[in-house]
């Protein structure tokens, strides 16, 4: 006698993987995820295999691939005919973009490190009209750090 695979609802598949139910609701209307087989009172019931689409579909979000791109991965994992070297040169597209956005980030740092410092030294507590910082804002930006 075959065993039946277990059944989960959404609740038990959001629980099993960290998603939340809208999100998994979300995922089958965009198709990441199949749609989910229906119970005789329609109650969406989920299988193993579901809960590891929806966990390779999370982590790729939390790596913070786009939408688009976790379609690709997605279909690219259940290919048999597609080659590894594909998937990491999607990854590798993503770590560039990844770091561009870490030196915009640290610039962006330094910036503000210098407008707080410059807002300590010239601040003199008055009205903000006043306020040195706003003249200083509104000028032409400077190479920072």
């Amino acid at each position: 006698m075959a065993r039946q695979a277990q059944r989960l609802t959404i609740g038990a598949l959001a629980k099993a993987t960290g998603v939340t139910t809208p999100t998994i609701r979300y995922y089958e209307d965009i198709e990441l995820l199949p749609p989910a087989e229906r119970s005789e009172n329609g109650q969406r019931m989920y299988v193993q295999t579901d809960v590891s689409r929806l966990i390779f579909i999370k982590r790729c979000r939390d790596f913070g691939f786009s939408i688009e791109r976790v379609r690709l991965l997605s279909g690219l994992s259940v290919s048999q005919d597609k080659d590894c070297s594909e998937v990491r040169d999607i990854a590798r597209v993503h770590l560039d973009e990844v770091r561009t956005r870490l030196e915009e980030l640290k610039a962006l740092e330094c910036s503000l490190s210098n407008f707080v410092g410059a807002c300590d030294k010239a601040c003199a507590g008055g009205a903000s009209v006043d306020c040195t910082i706003f003249k200083d804002i509104s000028e032409p930006t400077q190479n920072c750090c």
